[in-house]
This record gives structure tokens, sequence and C-alpha cells, in this order.
């Protein structure tokens, strides 16, 4: 008797179909698992056994092999236990055998008491079950929400064993979980930190609304205590809401890491802040069985890394490939796995180790070869990638006492930068070509979406001369300066927008080519 159920398994946030397959015979008992398993498949030999026994059903006395196809795949993880039991019961007669299973997927693990318990990655199972034209999925009960989203399945969440085969026996229905995408709504953090708790630093806010409304990569450099990490933690409060697609991609990230907790849809733009202590692998994804790292982790949202200079400079030079391409692939002997990684990049720093070169109000105690060695732990290519660099000065006394002025709540900043974005998805529209942020204009599309009157092309080509630019730093120049007009509503990129771009490139020059 040969029994078949399909399952499926993840690599990567990509899901792919497995087809568990056992044959039993009645001879000398025996339980052999072939397929590709690893450790924590080849295990579920004693889970199902006891999950079985334990749930008042003999395990069957036969001899069993179960086969996972196809074979040249490496299955992991504990979600095989469910389709691999399904299936020895089927041969069994403990599950009808004549029960049609083939539009059918299960995925779970099995506690010893034939509890079904939430596993990884689910969403991408899901995905994957309906790519292969399966109707029906069973998961655990814990992870129903989350299935339910992939539309084209009718998911059912499972609490144990024993409600899975009443089920399948006709004994019980179940109720699907349904997901109407209609009442998908990104929440807002009622908790969230609001720009108008920032004293000051006008200069700043809106060099992170510009950000904001282009999704540019943003440096902070300012002295302790001037509010760059306070800036940064609400960067997302004036980003625009996840789309229904960008939460799905998000979603599928967090749920092969295990970090949705019962959750269906990610609603809010992921905001990652790794401690400088962070691995390379650990930031950008790997390890020995791969697994994305916190630039995957922030796709859609914000990666913001504090210190800069504290993190060793192999690990921020990896970055420079992500930030150009979007994703990161990570290379191992048995296989090759893609994490998508678009994200916006928001850096703080001292301008040098003691924390005051250059303020006025505080003496510096470090010498210029000590600056010059604090500041090289920042690289120029990487420091060319980031499109805003912004000084943050201390803040004076009168700005902190003044209780009548208040900074703007981030809900007036958010509806700034939406508009912005409306206006550059609707100048994409009428020049034929794909709409997406500013700061990913590639650059063959750089002179049809970003026409500059006379005046302006005069004062970036004067600027590229005497600032020795080089050809990337030129066209993020004129990319920032495209998400200026955008604010101001401007479809032509004008002298005053060039002027502001150039300004947040005056960093590089005035700490960085010293």
């Amino acid at each position: 008797m040969v029994s078949r159920i399909y399952s499926a398994g993840v690599v990567g946030v990509e899901g792919f179909e497995v087809t568990v397959e056992c044959s039993a015979w009645n001879r000398i008992p025996l339980f052999e698992l072939v397929g590709l398993p690893d450790a924590a498949v080849k295990e579920a030999k004693e889970r199902v056994r006891n999950a079985c026994e334990n749930v008042g059903i003999p395990f069957p006395s036969l001899e069993l092999t179960v086969n996972l196809a196809p074979a040249d795949r490496k299955k992991e993880g504990a979600g095989f236990d469910l389709p691999i039991l399904c299936s020895i019961l089927q041969c069994a007669g403990k599950i009808p055998r004549g029960l049609d299973l083939s539009d059918t997927a299960i995925v779970g693990e099995l506690s010893l008491s034939g509890e079904i318990r939430p596993v990884n990655g689910v969403l991408c199972v899901a995905l994957a079950a309906r790519d292969a034209g399966r109707k029906v999925l069973y998961v655990p009960e814990r992870n129903a929400r989350e299935a339910a989203v992939v539309s084209g399945l009718t998911v059912y969440g499972v609490p144990d064993l024993s409600t899975l085969l009443a089920h399948l026996n006709g004994k019980i229905e179940l109720q699907p979980t349904v997901f109407d995408r209609a009442d998908f709504s990104p929440e807002d953090d009622p908790d969230a930190p609001d720009f108008s708790e920032v004293k000051g630093q006008e200069k700043a806010k809106r060099a992170l609304e510009i950000a904001a409304a282009g999704g540019h990569n943003v440096l902070l450099i300012g002295p302790p205590g001037s509010g760059k990490s306070m800036l940064a933690k609400r960067l997302p409060s004036i980003l625009p809401a996840l789309t229904f697609e960008e939460a799905l991609e998000t979603t599928k990230i967090h749920s092969v890491e295990g970090l949705l907790g019962g959750r269906g849809l990610i609603t809010r733009r992921p905001f990652r802040a790794p401690h400088h202590t962070v691995s390379p692998a650990g930031l950008t994804g790997g390890g020995s069985q791969p697994r994305p790292g916190e630039i995957s982790l922030a796709h859609n949202g914000v990666l913001f890394l504090d210190e800069l200079p504290e993190f060793p400079k192999s690990t921020t030079e990896i970055l420079r490939q992500p930030l150009e391409d979007g994703r990161v692939t990570v290379t191992r002997v048995l296989a090759k796995t893609t994490y998508p990684a678009r994200f916006m990049l928001v850096c703080a720093m001292n301008p040098c180790r003691c924390g005051y070169y250059g303020d006025p109000n505080h003496v510096c105690t470090c010498t210029p070869e000590q600056v010059r060695r604090y500041l090289s732990k920042i690289s120029g290519p990487l420091l060319d990638r980031i499109d805003i660099q912004v000084e943050v000065p201390a803040v004076t006394y009168d700005e902190m006492a003044d209780k009548n002025r208040s900074g703007e709540p981030s809900a007036t900043v958010r509806e700034r930068v939406n508009a912005a974005r409306r206006f550059a998805r609707e100048r994409s529209e009428k020049a034929g070509v794909a709409a997406r942020q500013n700061a990913a204009i590639p650059p063959k599309e750089i002179r049809a979406l970003c026409p500059m009157e006379p005046a302006a092309e005069a004062l970036l080509r004067d600027a590229f001369e005497k600032l020795g630019m080089s050809a990337r730093g030129h066209d993020r120049v004129l990319r920032v300066a495209r998400t200026i007009a955008d604010l101001a509503g401007s479809e032509l990129i004008r002298a005053p927008h060039i002027a502001e771009a150039i300004q947040y490139r005056s960093l590089d020059r005035k700490y960085f080519r010293q």
C-alpha cells in the first residue's frame, strides 16, 4: 500500500512543494525515513510514533518507508511531522484510503502528546501549495491567520492530532480561517515616538522628511546628546503606510524567522536597530543553514545603525552591494539563497571619538590624527551610497526651555510625504516608466525623470567640479533634488532644489575630505 500526502518546505523565503510518500508492508516492523532529511526531520520518527500512541491510536506494526520527494532537495524543520504521520495512518487505514487528498497540503509539528505546534515559514508554505495547485491547507492553529492571507486556499487551523483525524474521517466539521483583503488596514502604533517631541533640529527634520519622501539613505552626524537617535527612531512615523504587496513581502521574511507570534500580516514598517557587535552574517544573513539577516528583516522599513564607526569595517562594507541591488545573496556549497533587502539606511555617528570635534560649546580632546583615524572607519564607497548627510548640532537651552514652541506632529509631516510620493507616481506614469522611489531611479531614467532648468544644471556642474563628486554622487544629488522638487510640487528641478540637495553632501567635504 502506498499513500501520498502533499506538504511544502522553505528555502530562503521561497517555498517548494514536497510529496510525502509512504509505502507499508505487512512484514517485520521497521520505520525508514528517506529523501534528504535534516536532523530535525529525522527525529520526526520518534515524535510521530509517540504522538500517535498518546492520542489512543496504536502505531502501525508494519514495515514503513517514508520518502520526501524531491529527494535531491534538503528538507529542514519539524513541519513535516504531521504529513509524515498522516501518510502512515492512511496506509494503515486510520484515515480512509479512498479519501482524495490530491488537492490538499498539510504542515505542522507534533508534540509527544499529539498537540500540533506552530512552525516557521507557513506563509511561504501556503504560497507554494497554492502555486502547486492545492486548494486546501491544514496548518497549526496558531499559524492559520498567517496562511489565510494567501488567496485561492481554504485554510484550516488545527489544534491537535485527534481533531485533524476526526475531521478527515468525517466525524466533525472545521471552520476555515478567512482573510478578506478588503479588511487589510495598516496600523499606526499609538505608542510610537512622534516628531513633535523633538525640540529644535529643523534642518535634520527637513532632511528626514526628504529621505522619507524619496526613500533616501541618511547619515546624522553630531555631538553626543544632540538628538540623532531620537530623530532616527521617529522616522517610521512619517513613512507612508505599507501596501498589501509590501506587507506580504515583509511578512514572508518575518514568518521564516518565526517573528509573527500568531499574527497575520505585518502591518507596520519594520525598524531594526542592531547593536554594533552584530556579526557580518547577523547583518546580511547566512550561517551553515542560511537565515535572513537584519537587512532583510528591515525590508520595506528602516535599518538604523547607531554609532556607525563602532561597527567593524568588515561588517559595514558588506552593505554596499545590498544598498545598490535591493537584495542579498548567500552562497554556500550546496545552495544559493537570495533574500530581499530594500530598506532605508539611517546611520548616526559622532564626528570624533570624544564626540566634540567642531562643536563650539565643547573642547575636542582628539588630535587631528585621532579624528582622521576615527572617520576613516567609514569608507568612501559606503559614504557615497548615503544620499543625505546632515549635521545635528547640540540643542540650545532656549530651544529646550521654549514651552510655546512644539514641533510638527508626525501625522502632518506624513501628509506631505504621501503627497510627494503621489506626485512622483503620477510623474512616472506620464513618462511611461515604472513607478519607484526616487532613490531607486535607475541611471537610464534619470534624465527623463529629472529635467532641470538651465540655472539648476549650471549649479550642479559647478558643484560636481568643485566638490570632486563621483558619478554616483552626481546621480544621488540629482535624485535628492528630484524629491525636493516633488515636495514642492514642481515638475522641473530648479536651482534652489539643487542647492538644497548639494548642502546635504557638505559633510562629505567637511569631515571626510580633510
